[in-house]
């Protein structure tokens, strides 16, 4: 069995090279039930077991906890072990870095929407809030179009410059911002990926033309967008099913009959599968890709770090 750490996983995982196979790989027949959810403190702590298969092939089951009380003792809010099975035999293969697999399928799933949904002219990014997805967020989304100007706003101002200094190591330039409504009149394409509860992106500060994706809300009851701006967007989802179960505040815009479920236009397989589409209605139209997360993507990107230590 093959172990494969932090490092491991982010050198076979390269944002333009994951994009590709994620689009590639939701064209593949796998199985994904829906991920099991439990909060062992009885508060917001979660724990995720979330398996996916191709049947006579391989299989892989990932355990993910998101501790949101971690940002403030400085440590990451996701943490995760995966394990990859042989269908042949039953037999584990290999073992990886849970939380890195989960920050780059997430980040990358996001970047492949964007590339298909938002406006081809977008000039700015802007990435909110300033934990652990925060600098994936950014790499992915400039790694498929060409930002002028990426901004990072969050509560902290101080986390918001860390996320900075780090993506200037990586060789991106971008700004630490302070004012939300400021930061959205500028974007084009939108990132929030926080671990909010309650919604902080109202609805008539995001400008007509907007690419939002809405990464963080990842249960019922959570949200970073108000569910009303859900009425006046193209809805798209990375698993319908998944949103349907957990969309944070596409379900409850659904609840509060403001959508209906079938208002959901598209999940992210049928997005990729046909990319020459003009998914968008106008310039002016706001789309949002709703992410709740789902087992297929961590399996093919598992599948990539696997077959990468075999050249």
């Amino acid at each position: 069995m093959q172990f494969f750490d932090q490092a491991a996983v982010a050198l076979a995982l390269p944002y333009p090279a994951l994009i590709a196979a994620l689009a590639r790989g939701l064209q593949q027949p796998i199985a994904s039930p829906l991920r099991s959810h439990y909060e062992p403190n009885g508060d917001a702590s979660t724990v995720l077991i979330m398996p996916a298969w191709k049947a006579q092939d391989v299989m892989g089951v990932k355990l993910v906890s998101i501790w949101p009380g971690n940002a403030a003792l400085g440590k990451s809010a996701v943490s995760g072990v995966y394990v990859l099975i042989s269908c042949a035999d039953g037999r584990a293969v290999a073992v990886l870095d849970g939380t890195e697999l989960t920050l780059r399928r997430t980040a990358a799933a996001a970047a492949l929407a964007a590339r298909l949904l938002a406006r081809k002219n977008s000039q700015t990014l802007a990435i909110l809030g300033t934990g652990s997805l925060s600098a994936p967020m950014a790499v992915a989304h400039a790694s498929v179009m060409d930002f002028k100007t990426i901004l990072v706003w969050g509560r902290d101002g101080k986390k918001a410059q860390t996320v900075v200094d780090r993506l200037a190591l990586q060789g991106i330039s971008a700004q630490a911002s302070s004012d939300l409504q400021a930061t959205l009149a500028q974007a084009d394409v939108v990132s929030a990926a926080s671990t909010a509860t309650e919604p902080f992106i109202r609805s008539e500060w995001v400008k007509p033309g907007t690419h939002l994706g809405l990464i963080g809300a990842f249960t019922p009851t959570m949200a970073e967008a108000e569910p009303a701006l859900m009425a006046h967007a193209q809805v798209f989802a990375d698993n319908r099913e998944a949103i349907l179960q957990k969309g944070g505040e596409v379900l409850q815009a659904i609840q509060q009959r403001l959508i209906s479920a079938s208002d959901i236009q598209a999940e992210l397989a049928e997005l990729a599968a046909d990319p020459q589409r003009a998914w968008r209605q106008g310039e002016d139209a706001i789309t949002v890709f709703k992410s709740v997360g789902f087992a297929s993507l961590d399996l093919i990107a598992a599948e990539m770090v696997f077959a990468a230590r075999q050249l």
